[in-house]
């Protein structure tokens, strides 16, 4: 019955009261041992059993198993402007400013998505040379775990903020030249981890903008950073379902941990790169970044051939 009920709540995505909302991140973890009940069913020859348990590994499989295959994409137009984008919390910080540049110098990162970015990282990640590469920013750094900000190659454009979030998640436009643009967000909610912080949580998820903007020809919107949900999650199962993919998941990397580091706990994948159905991603990555408990995440997108409309 464990494992029919997280089944159950999984597939339908009845996890909003809390504790199921954090418990849905250690589903892949549930999914690993439901063939056990199943087996345990089969060798007392209890075919009732035997059915409910074969239902709740069949679901189960069927949520987790898809993240470790590629997922169907645009085909890349000919002409398609190439992006690369990466995602780095910094644990209030502390993580290593020189290991970042390194990076994004060696990927060749065109935006750089920062969360819990303090004025003493950005002190230290111009001193590692990030300027000079990323000379493009907008930059909403504070202290504790809050700050957060955007760097990029080409000059950036604030979007308005959002003033009702718990954690600074700002916006920016990004001019691709000959005419094309793109808008990219931070994201970094609260984490759900009691009645309260999941209700902000949720509000924030849905707060967040769509795919694209409105009207005709609308620029597309890359979302970026710690989300603190999986693709277990229903709500943030709902958000992808306004129009967007998950890097990770259509690429086939979807299993691959970004939190913690260095840590006894179970690893979860809770950093993500959301794109609009019309971008495709040509391969993601994982790395590890001294001082920090995330893993920084980087994605090579192919644009549509006429920029990012």
């Amino acid at each position: 019955m464990p494992w029919i009920a997280w089944a159950v709540v999984r597939t339908f995505g009845l996890d909003g009261v809390h504790p199921l909302t954090g418990a849905m991140a250690f589903t892949p973890y549930v999914a690993a041992t439901a063939p056990l009940p199943l087996i345990a069913a089969l060798a007392l020859r209890s075919p009732i059993v035997s059915a409910v348990a074969l239902g709740a590994a069949l679901l189960l499989g069927a949520a987790i198993l898809p993240r470790a295959l590629e997922g169907p994409q645009p085909a890349a137009a000919a002409g398609g402007r190439t992006l690369v984008v990466m995602s780095s919390n910094m644990l209030v910080g502390s993580a290593d400013a020189a290991a970042i540049v390194r990076l994004a110098r060696s990927h060749r990162v065109d935006v750089l998505s920062l969360q819990e970015l303090t004025p003493e990282a950005v002190k230290r990640l111009d001193g590692a040379g990030i300027h000079g590469l990323l000379p493009g920013r907008v930059l909403d750094p504070r202290a504790g775990a809050s700050g957060s900000g955007l760097m990029a190659r080409r000059a950036l454009r604030q979007i308005g903020g959002d003033d009702s979030a718990h954690h600074a998640q700002p916006e920016a436009a990004l001019a691709l030249g000959g005419g094309g643009q793109l808008r990219v967000k931070v994201v970094h909610p609260i984490p759900p981890l009691s009645g309260a912080s999941a209700s902000t949580w949720r509000r924030e998820l849905r707060g967040l903008p769509g795919p694209a903007t409105g009207g005709v020809g609308g620029v597309a919107r890359l979302l970026v950073g710690d989300f603190n949900a999986t693709l277990d999650h229903g709500e943030f199962r709902r958000l992808l379902a306004r129009g967007f993919h998950d890097a990770a998941d259509v690429t086939g990397d979807g299993l691959r941990s970004t939190w913690p580091v260095g840590s006894a706990r179970p690893p979860i994948t809770i950093d993500h790169v959301l794109v609009p159905a019309t971008v495709r991603v040509r391969r993601l990555s994982v790395h590890e970044i001294p001082g920090s408990d995330h893993r920084a995440i980087i994605a090579e997108l192919v644009l549509p051939a006429r920029g990012a409309t």
